[in-house]
Formats: structure tokens, C-alpha cells, sequence
């Protein structure tokens, strides 16, 4: 794991306007004048994840970890601040979003990875392994527009995860599918994290996924940093009662072994 920043957010805060209904939007884009509430999604934020890191964010809904896989994949911007990103960055965000319905499951493959900025010869090395891994057997060469949303998402997690990825961003993705998939998709995730040069930046509301596949974790509170910490101390922070239940336990434990000894004595 080298020092090489993947992703570094500097001093960044993202305000959205929330105007009273949607013609009081419209007629906010030509005027100043028009009254509206400001959200600060997220507020003066920063941090770094360096490349190799795995890093999970913790908060309520409304906590900002949303806005901030859009703003590290480009789909929004900082209103103040810096959003630095470096390398090819693989989203699991809305697996079925992008796809053009009309087309093949083959040719939607080669559109996002395309989008991605792979080449043809890298889309070619890639392609039946995600034709393989998606499982959707002779629809793989029928129109989107056949496919179920689960098979959709199923092809949405297979070209993300057989992309390449330097950064690799999920965002509640491994419930995909049946229970099979659901594992295929955690092994697949460990997979590539076993490359030490892939990056990590996970949500979750499964405190035990998190800690899992990452060492390091944030915990937001309506867009401002609370905790940054080692993952079992950011799992601790968030949830008081999964700290109480840990402590519990090593409790249990400790007397379990105290009992062993004693009666190893006795003997």
C-alpha cells in the first residue's frame, strides 16, 4: 500500500436548494429573488483515502454518504471546496441506471465500459468474464427491455466489478439477487480488494459487511464529520450498543477462559 492519494475532499461542502414546489425551481434558474431553504448535505468535510485503503462511511439517512459517492464519481460537484480523485473509479451505486434498453446485454457491456474510458482491447479481455459472472444466460444477447430489474442489476454489478477498477465504490450493493449471488458478489468484492492497489469506499447499514472489508471507517452526522478511526472504533462510535454488546462478550469470554483454568488446576 503506497502514499498515493486516490481521493482527498478539502474543506468541501455541498449545499442543494430546496425550493417550495417545482414551478418556484424553475423559477429559480432566471432569478435570485425566489425563496428557498438551503441543505448543506455536506459541510466542510475533508479527508483522505489513500490508494489501497478501504474506507466505510456510517450515518443516519440524510447524513451526506450519498452526496459524497456522487461527488467522488462526478455526478455532482462541491459547492465550496476541493474534490480530488485520482484513478478509474467502478461504482455500484443504481446498478440498473445507464443502460439503453433497447440494445443487448452484449452491447450495453461494451457502452458503460466504454463510458468508463476502456478501450476496445480492454473491453474484449473483460467481457466474457462479466457475461459470466452476471449468470443471465441466452438473455445476455436479448434487449434490456426484456430483462427483470434483478437481472439488470445482476449486469449492472458485473461490468463494475470486471472493469478494472482503481476505485472501487459501493453503496448497499451486495443484496443483489438470491442469496447465491448476494455471496458471489461479497467474494467477488474481497477479490479485488485482495489487490492492494484497489481503493474502497464503502456504505453500508451492515455494521458486520463493513468491518469485513474495511479497516477505516467515518461516521457522518447531516454532513459533518463526527469520527474518523480505525473500523471497530468507528462501528463503536456510530452504534453505542454494538460497544456494549463487544464489550459483553469479551467479558463472557474472559470468564469462560478463567473457568478453564481454574478447573485445569483443580484437576
Amino acid at each position: 500500500m503506497g502514499n498515493e492519494v486516490a481521493v482527498r475532499f478539502s474543506n468541501v461542502t455541498k449545499i442543494y436548494k430546496l425550493y417550495k414546489n417545482s414551478r418556484q425551481r424553475f423559477k429559480g434558474l432566471f432569478s435570485k429573488k425566489v425563496k428557498y431553504k438551503e441543505n448543506r448535505a455536506v459541510n466542510n468535510l475533508s479527508f483522505e483515502l489513500r490508494k489501497g485503503e478501504s474506507l466505510a462511511l456510517f450515518g443516519r439517512n440524510g447524513s451526506g454518504k450519498s452526496t459524497i459517492l456522487k461527488m467522488v464519481t462526478g455526478v455532482t460537484f462541491p459547492t465550496e471546496g476541493e474534490v480530488e480523485v485520482n484513478g478509474k473509479v467502478s461504482a455500484l451505486l443504481e446498478l440498473s441506471a445507464g443502460f439503453d434498453v433497447e440494445s443487448t446485454g452484449k452491447e450495453n457491456i461494451k457502452f458503460k465500459c466504454s463510458l468508463m474510458g476502456m478501450s476496445d482491447e480492454e473491453i474484449a479481455a473483460v467481457e466474457d468474464d462479466i457475461v459470466e459472472f452476471a449468470d443471465i444466460g441466452d438473455y445476455i444477447d436479448q434487449p434490456l427491455r426484456s430483462y427483470s430489474s434483478g437481472m439488470k442489476a445482476r449486469l449492472g454489478f458485473a461490468i463494475s466489478v470486471n472493469s478494472k477498477p482503481d476505485i472501487l465504490i459501493v453503496d448497499e450493493a451486495l443484496s443483489v439477487g438470491d442469496k447465491n449471488f448476494q455471496q458471489k458478489c461479497k467474494d467477488k468484492v474481497a477479490e479485488i480488494m485482495a489487490d492492494e492497489n484497489v481503493t474502497l469506499l464503502f456504505v453500508t447499514h451492515s455494521l458486520s459487511t463493513a468491518r469485513d472489508f474495511c479497516k477505516r471507517g467515518i461516521v457522518l452526522e447531516k454532513g459533518v464529520k463526527k469520527f474518523d478511526g480505525p473500523i471497530d472504533d468507528a462501528i463503536d462510535f456510530y452504534d453505542p450498543a454494538n460497544a456494549e454488546k463487544r464489550a459483553a462478550a469479551r467479558k463472557a469470554a474472559a470468564a469462560r477462559k478463567a473457568a478453564q483454568q481454574t478447573a485445569a488446576v483443580t484437576k
